[in-house]
């Protein structure tokens, strides 16, 4: 019903001949998709296009989209126009409507049936402009975010075992499954009857019952709605990359460095989500001296923590932590972290919402 309700509005509103307007390279085009989602890119093993060498503009970005099916062939063509086909296509990948490895330019009219972006007579081969980019990658979103699906939970039967991205499932902390988002995406996932909402990170596969799109943690499910529910309808927001935009939606940063010379792998997050644990390694050798609670309570542990070794902490309330890390030369620096549970449109404490 509600898609068949944009479907209507983006029916009335007048169309453009989209041909016109300023063209677009299939290098830029590309790049404007990519942006859309907020997916962080990594150091990958793939042989690069022949004609985007290192160094040249959007070469991480198209690289690692090769990588993962999202672009395929023996090259590029970077500069050439883009057709409408392909912008289709990158956009359908991007947006994980199914497995990019298997959707091809076959499956566009299906595709463009269940999704109407262009009218069913249009040349999908013509170029594209950059207004129309926009305009696709808006409408595909609108879409996708109207859709309803079955969110199902797992729990005990899980809780301890590997996920299918080599994580410990934690049914206390705010993840889910699903069959084609990336690791680490964020996504908002609200519950259709009520209006509760709750974002979780994706770091598992499934679920493996037909008709259910995902399976959210135990925290998760009953942040939104009663366990003895087992099945709810809800919708989906995707957020982007927990590297790229955070806990919560929020920017990720840390605290990195205790001193010039002793530094975390990763460091301390400005904020965390309830659920979530903290874990700290460094290239040296360091010291948690204390942790000091959000209600006042002080942990004094004198907790070193050698080279190879790492120091986990999970917090159990929402709230400012501060943690008091030495070296073993007697220089000592407090980190302050902001414990959040994440609702709604931002991190809000436990219980609010």
């Amino acid at each position: 019903m509600r898609l068949n309700a944009i479907v209507l509005l983006l029916a009335c509103i007048p169309q453009l001949v989209w041909a016109e307007g300023e063209g677009v390279t299939r290098r830029e085009g590309f790049l404007m998709i990519w942006a859309g989602i907020s997916r962080a890119v990594t150091d990958v093993a793939e042989e690069p296009f022949a004609d985007v060498p290192e160094g040249s503009a959007g070469f991480g970005e198209i690289t690692f989209a090769k990588a993962r099916g999202v672009l395929d062939g023996d090259l590029f063509h970077p500069e050439e126009p883009l057709p409408l086909n392909d912008a289709l296509l990158w956009l359908f990948r991007t947006r994980n409507v199914a497995d990019p490895e298997v959707l091809r330019s076959d499956d566009l009219p299906l595709l463009v049936r269940r999704y109407p972006l262009v009218p069913p007579e249009e040349n999908l081969s013509r170029a594209v402009a950059r207004e129309e980019i926009l305009r696709l990658a808006q409408q595909l979103d609108a879409f996708l975010a109207a859709e309803e699906h079955r969110v199902s939970l797992y729990a005990e039967d899980f809780h301890g075992d590997h996920t299918a991205f080599g994580e410990i499932f934690d049914m206390h902390a705010f993840t889910a499954a699903h069959r084609t988002l990336p690791q680490n995406t964020l996504l908002r996932v609200t519950n259709v009857d009520n209006g509760k909402s709750v974002i979780v990170r994706i770091n598992d596969r499934g679920p493996y019952i037909p008709g259910r799109d995902l399976d959210l943690s135990l925290a998760a499910f009953t942040a939104i709605a009663p366990r003895s529910q087992g099945v709810i309808r809800a919708l989906f927001e995707r957020l982007g990359d927990s590297v790229v935009i955070g806990p919560c939606g929020l920017p990720e940063r840390y605290q990195k460095r205790i001193t010039r010379d002793i530094r975390f792998h990763r460091g301390v997050p400005h904020a965390l989500p309830l659920g979530e644990s903290l874990v700290l390694s460094a290239n040296r050798p360091f010291v948690v001296r204390r942790v000091r609670y959000p209600d006042g309570t002080v942990w004094r542990i004198e907790d070193w923590v050698l080279e190879k070794e790492r120091f986990t902490f999970r917090p159990s309330i929402v709230g400012t932590y501060i943690f008091r890390i030495g070296t073993p030369y007697g220089r000592s620096r407090d980190m302050r972290m902001e414990v959040v549970r994440c609702s709604g449109t931002s991190p809000l404490p436990l219980g609010e919402g």
